[in-house]
């Protein structure tokens, strides 16, 4: 969309424009936005929802930080969004600091994460699962207080174990590349703590242009308790003062061998998912935890590069 010059474009956040890039000689607010290098994250400050939507129409990566958007800004964002029909996702709204957190499904944020979550789907069809697994896709999940609220990339949970509408996921998936990492985990914390520890595993995925591999990690919850030797009594005490913590289960790393003809991938691990976590219950006969190998994640690995521009 051209710009009017009776009404100039909003500003972009000088912050986010990579350091060899002048501010100062930047015409547009378009030009500006096209020169955001793919890894670091874009912000704007709200000025109205035209506003938004020229920026978010214009950024090539697959995260914005929208600064200065009351209660009443985000329902009209909302309301734009379906009017629009636009496939973006609310990661997650905070009304206390007015911070908004956009996603955009660019093609390389969809291969992240539905590369990991449709390989562990087909695995249940392989074992005669599928239909006690219910997909949640990006439903929008809020707290107790209705904000923060959030959605996630791919989420689902057992049937019927968790019925109910407000059922939280017990599996999201979570990419990005544009994304800090740092602030995916915030993201993965939000899960935990807004769903009452009802997810219990977060698989966030991010592709880093500037190392030029993928980074997985599984984050999961684990009852810790007091130090102390355990008695009788104290073992009752230790289960009322038990706490949660997170623990990150598994990182696992992808790189590409452009050395090899055809190019190949190298993968430091399988990713293995908790069946008691995924379903809370125990695994019946003929069932176990559902194991991603090495040679699935390298043909997830090749889709992944696949989405990149032929630059990258």
């Amino acid at each position: 969309m051209a710009s009017n010059a009776s009404n100039p474009p909003p500003e972009v956040s000088p912050s986010t424009v990579p350091m060899s890039v002048s501010t100062s000689s930047a015409p547009t607010m378009a030009a500006s936005i096209n020169l955001i290098q793919p890894d670091g994250p874009l912000t704007f400050q709200f000025t109205n929802v035209q506003d938004l939507f020229d920026v978010i129409n214009r950024t090539s990566g697959d995260f914005l930080a929208v600064t200065n958007v009351y209660p009443h800004h985000f329902i009209q964002v909302r309301h734009e969004r379906e009017k629009r029909r636009r496939k973006i996702r609310f990661r997650r709204y905070d009304s206390s600091s007015g911070i908004l957190t956009i996603k955009l499904p660019t093609a390389l944020h969809e291969a992240l994460h539905m590369g990991i979550y449709m390989r562990y789907c087909a695995q249940l069809v392989r074992k005669e699962m599928s239909e006690s697994w219910k997909d949640i896709g990006s439903t929008t999940f809020r707290d107790v207080q209705g904000y923060p609220g959030g959605e996630g990339d791919s989420t689902g949970d057992p049937w019927p174990e968790c019925t109910a509408p407000s059922s939280w996921p017990t599996l999201v998936v979570d990419s990005g590349h544009s994304e800090l990492l740092d602030d995916l985990r915030k993201d993965m914390r939000w899960w935990f703590e807004a769903s009452n520890h009802e997810v219990k595993i977060v698989l966030l995925a991010k592709f880093d242009h500037q190392q030029d591999h993928v980074i997985l990690e599984k984050w999961e919850e684990e009852i810790t308790a007091p130090p102390g030797p355990i008695t009788r009594n104290r073992a009752s005490v230790q289960q009322q003062n038990s706490i949660l913590q997170l623990v990150k289960r598994q990182t696992i790393t992808i790189t590409r061998d452009e050395t090899t003809n055809p190019v190949s991938y190298n993968v430091n691990g399988a990713l293995v998912l908790g069946f008691r976590l995924l379903f809370l219950r125990d695994p019946g006969p003929g069932e176990g935890d559902f194991i991603l190998d090495i040679e699935a994640l390298q043909r997830y690995a090749n889709v992944v590069w696949a989405q990149l521009p032929i630059s990258d």
